[in-house]
């Protein structure tokens, strides 16, 4: 069941914030300004110092009303011990088989990388819940449409240059959900305590999105 609950609460809320940065205090309170705006999905990129451990350590606060993911998973190990932290999802730039069959067996939802149709339709055939097109900045929201002409059942998820402004737009084209990194989480904002404010940014993206 943790696998279709989390596929449900995803499709649902349709945005998934994606945190790079060091500090896990601050970390902490962009999650929790971030669920006051609405936005209640959130990734913890492998790319963040001591990643697992910030994982774990969200986890066991039990944050009510949110999914944790991990992000930039690039193999099955790194699966293994993010889900072992108590992530709820995980994603990657990459479709690597051995990650995604892992995933699979231990009943988590997985959102592995493409960019071609070609990358999309063999994600999606070794078993991928959600295809993560990544970067979607340069594609843009007329080539998700143009994919779910062929492959009406996949389910798409644009990151990278995704924006307040835009992320509509990709999912009127056929996108379930959207990743948004740093045009939600400004890095001033953050540095500066401003959380109320990234509260309201998150809001916002809420309510443009419907």
């Amino acid at each position: 069941m943790r696998r279709d609950e989390t596929l449900a609460f995803l499709l649902k809320h349709k945005v998934v914030a994606v945190i790079r940065m060091a500090d896990p205090e601050k970390l902490l309170r962009v999650v929790e300004a971030v669920e006051r705006g609405g936005v209640r999905a959130v990734e913890i990129t492998m790319t963040v110092p001591g990643a697992v451990d910030i994982i774990r350590g969200l986890a066991d606060r039990k944050l009510p009303g949110i999914r944790l993911g991990a992000g930039t998973v690039l193999d099955a190990e790194t699966a293994v011990a993010v889900i072992e932290a108590g992530a709820d999802f995980v994603v990657s730039p990459v479709a690597d088989p051995g990650m995604i069959r892992e995933c699979r067996r231990c009943g988590v939802l997985v959102a592995p990388g493409a960019y071609t149709p070609a990358e999309i339709w063999r994600a999606w055939n070794d078993g991928a819940d959600i295809v993560k097109v990544f970067p979607a900045t340069s594609l843009g929201p007329s080539y998700f449409k143009d994919i779910k002409g062929p492959f009406p059942d996949v389910r798409l998820m644009p990151t990278g240059g995704v924006t307040p402004a835009n992320a509509k737009s990709f999912l009127d084209a056929g996108a379930c959900c959207v990743g948004i990194g740093t045009a939600l989480l400004d890095g001033k904002l953050i540095a500066e305590s401003r959380w109320d404010e990234l509260t309201a940014r998150a809001a916002g993206l809420v309510d443009a999105l419907g």
